[in-house]
């Protein structure tokens, strides 16, 4: 990892972010528990993760160009998430950076950059069993 450059530069800019995004969301589809709260075309859904993992990562403002603010949990809020999908969702993330052979430092700066927007997004307690 090259702290003199911002994660998006880090992870390869906008090819190598794309090909995260990729990655990503076909651990997401295959997920039991994430799989299902995807719509089945997930090209729309990927394109916007694209767009703002670019603005995240330090890139171009590509997502508020074109969206607005982004205000992520306001935008998911319809979606009922548990810490437990929370974690989820990080895991398919890290398991990604593996596949597109991202070192262990910067994936590991990765999650912990995407823990706490991950976890503020939490809106639903446990389900009691």
């Amino acid at each position: 990892m090259n702290p003199k450059q911002t994660l998006y530069e880090n992870l390869g800019g906008a090819e190598g972010l794309r090909r995260l995004v990729e990655a990503f969301y076909a651990k997401i589809q295959g997920h039991p528990r994430l799989g299902p709260l995807f719509p089945d075309d997930i090209l729309l859904v990927r394109d916007k993760q694209f767009l703002f993992l670019t603005q995240f990562f330090g890139g171009p403002s590509l997502y508020s160009d074109q969206h607005g603010h982004p205000m992520m949990r306001a935008r998911h809020m319809h979606v009922p998430i548990t810490l437990e999908l929370a974690e989820d969702w990080l895991e398919c993330m890290d398991e990604a950076l593996k596949e597109i052979g991202t070192e262990e430092e910067l994936r590991t700066f990765v999650i912990g950059r995407l823990a706490g927007p991950a976890r503020h997004f939490v809106n639903t307690p446990p389900e009691r069993q």
